[in-house]
């Protein structure tokens, strides 16, 4: 098992490779349909993405954090008032 106190790092790591292999297979596609040899480019636009991804997302958490925790209001976990 990885220590708690990596936690942080490993959620950036597995968030900004899932969202920049989504991305990038998106935008490999719209350019080159799957018929044309498009696994070879996919995984080399993913791994640069997911270089500059990384980073980005240890920069942003944080960020998005506060930006939540100014926008919601403290309280009872799933309660609504109608």
């Amino acid at each position: 098992m990885i220590p708690a106190r990596y936690g942080p790092a490993l959620f950036s790591l597995i968030l900004s490779g899932t969202m920049s292999l989504l991305v990038s297979g998106i935008a490999t596609y719209r350019t080159l349909p799957p018929h044309q040899g498009f696994v070879g480019p996919w995984m080399s636009a993913w791994l640069t993405a997911w270089l500059l991804a990384f980073p980005a997302v240890m920069l942003a958490a944080p960020l998005a954090r506060r930006a939540v925790a100014r926008l919601t209001t403290p309280g009872a976990k799933g309660s609504h008032r109608h």
